[in-house]
């Protein structure tokens, strides 16, 4: 399919994606499709779509508008438990390292181990916070009380809603107007 001369490009036209009880799937990363994805879906039948681009693409029998917000129709059960990832480690610390408390971009962060590795210490959630790499150097691989470092919050495994919740006041860099409708960060709502 193609798109009209002088429109954005379609790679700029990505359609967020919402459960069938109209949350995100996830908010951080925020669940978006390519407008392939997206068309191909509708054509299945496998969405509702909910809100739409000033945009039209077309094949040689068929036009259609494209979509930028779409429902699934059969709601996708969410895990109880988040996967234990950096990134994940990184949002239920809010970005922030546990030690000096300064909130860093993710390029600038590591995660620390309160127990280190050499010293039996295990990779898991309640042994893990986020650290910047300063802090982390100077810790090294002594126990908190060893180096009277202790973390600003103890390190836990955090439910999916928390992260979500988190994840809200972490919006992406592109968040088409259609969007905020179905996504609650902090906008001012309308009496």
């Amino acid at each position: 399919m193609r798109g009209q001369h002088g429109a954005p490009p379609l790679d700029a036209c990505p359609v967020l994606v919402l459960n069938a009880d109209y949350q995100p799937l996830s908010y951080c990363p925020l669940s978006v499709w390519d407008w392939q994805e997206a068309i191909k879906a509708v054509v299945l039948d496998r969405v509702d779509v909910l809100s739409w681009y000033d945009r039209v693409v077309r094949s040689p029998g068929t036009e259609m508008r494209l979509p930028s917000v779409v429902a699934l129709r059969e709601y996708v059960p969410q895990d109880r438990r988040p996967p234990f990832t950096r990134f994940n480690v990184f949002l239920r610390d809010l970005f922030t390292c546990q030690y000096c408390g300064s909130r860093r971009p993710t390029h600038e962060l590591t995660f620390d181990h309160l127990v280190p590795r050499s010293r039996g210490g295990r990779t898991c959630w309640t042994n893990i916070v986020t650290a910047c790499s300063t802090c982390n150097l100077h810790k090294g691989n002594r126990l908190p009380e060893e180096c009277g470092m202790h973390p600003r919050q103890p390190p836990h495994v955090p439910t999916l809603h928390e992260l979500r919740q988190k994840g809200r006041h972490f919006p992406p860099n592109y968040l088409h107007e259609s969007w905020r409708d179905f996504l609650y960060w902090d906008t001012e709502l309308e009496p």
